[in-house]
């Protein structure tokens, strides 16, 4: 008899937990595509706001999109513990830098609330996540960036170096 694969409840979600300004958020696990530790930020002229600058990975430069920016939270300086999560949005591979990693959890569907049922204008959440032992805020990958905001690093990534 060959053993069953693992297949996970059609109501369940995967999730990258991490830590962000004290407060846990986290991320479909297929959207996820690597978790590394912190790296130096190059700027990158032109582009917008929530973008920090770009970072090398294997040849490829990608965008550093800061969630402090996009959540309205204060700025930090990320120090060497802290992580970055490449993710895969609709539009792009972005990177994003989070305070910790602290694992991958599975929840039930109907744990997940929507962000308008607990608080009016939360912004880049696609849910929120009742756990035992507090909330998780889930990220909405789609609305990272604006159509502009997506136009204006294409063009600042096209740029030719200096």
């Amino acid at each position: 008899m060959v053993p069953k694969a693992y297949d996970p409840a059609p109501s369940a979600l995967q999730l990258v937990v991490f830590a962000l300004a004290g407060q846990r958020y986290g991320l479909a696990l297929e959207s996820v595509q690597r978790v590394f530790p912190m790296v130096a930020v190059s700027r990158l002229p032109g582009c917008p706001d929530a973008v920090l600058g770009a970072i090398n990975v294997h040849g490829e430069i990608l965008p550093v999109v800061d969630l402090r920016e996009r959540l309205g939270l204060p700025a930090a300086d990320y120090g060497p513990d802290a992580r970055l999560l490449l993710a895969r949005t609709p539009n792009r591979l972005v990177v994003l830098p989070v305070d910790d990693v602290l694992g991958v959890i599975e929840i039930q569907a109907e744990a997940v609330v929507e962000p308008g049922a607990v608080a009016g204008g939360v912004v880049h959440v696609s849910g929120i996540a009742r756990l035992a032992d507090g909330v998780l805020l889930i990220q909405d990958l789609d609305s990272l960036l604006s159509a502009d905001e997506q136009r204006q690093l294409a063009e600042s990534l096209a740029k030719e170096p200096t």
